[in-house]
C-alpha cells in the first residue's frame, strides 16, 4: 500500500506532539469500515499503538529509507 492508495493520508512529520495523535484520532472517527488511513511520522508512535488496539483498529508499520515511519491503519476484521 502506498499513501496514494489510502482513503485518508496524514503527513505528520512536521507536527509537534500531541498534534499527530489528535489528528489521527479525529480522522479515525470518520474512517469507514473498509477504508484505510496512512500516517507518516518521523518516529514510532508507541502510545498510538495502544490507542488503536483499544479502539478496534489494526495497523502495519514500515520504515522508509529516509527514516519516515509509515503506518497503515484500518478497522480490525471480525
Amino acid at each position: 500500500m502506498t499513501p496514494t492508495d489510502a482513503d485518508i493520508v496524514i503527513d505528520a512529520r512536521g507536527l509537534e506532539p500531541p498534534e499527530p495523535m489528535v489528528r489521527t484520532m479525529e480522522a479515525l472517527e470518520h474512517l469507514g469500515a473498509e477504508a484505510t488511513l496512512v500516517l507518516l511520522l518521523p518516529r514510532e508512535p508507541y502510545p498510538l499503538y495502544r490507542a488503536l488496539e483499544i479502539n478496534g483498529f489494526s495497523w502495519q508499520t514500515a520504515r522508509r529509507p529516509d527514516g519516515t515511519v509509515e503506518i497503515l491503519i484500518r478497522h480490525q476484521r471480525q
